[in-house]
């Protein structure tokens, strides 16, 4: 167990930062989800910006890896153009 303040406020607020960063990932793993199960090319079109914003978020906070951000974007795009 941690015996200094700063490193128990540390502990709280890892905590806090992992709950948040787990609930986005989630919110965003559905989002995409919802997209590839789209069967309709214009609702893919209109929800597949919002779902590349919320994909860069992630990657811009490094919650998940940039190339892991790159290939997700691309299949997206790719699914939805083939539509």
């Amino acid at each position: 167990m941690a015996n200094h303040k700063s490193a128990l406020k540390r502990i709280r607020r890892n905590e806090a930062v992992r709950l948040r960063n787990r609930y986005q990932h989630k919110t965003v793993r559905n989002a995409i989800k919802k997209l590839r199960s789209e069967e309709d090319k214009k609702a893919a079109e209109t929800l597949l910006p919002s779902v590349v914003s919320m994909i860069d978020k992630l990657a811009k906070r490094n919650i998940i890896h940039s190339n892991k951000v790159a290939n997700l974007k691309s299949k997206l795009m790719t699914k939805v153009a083939a539509m």
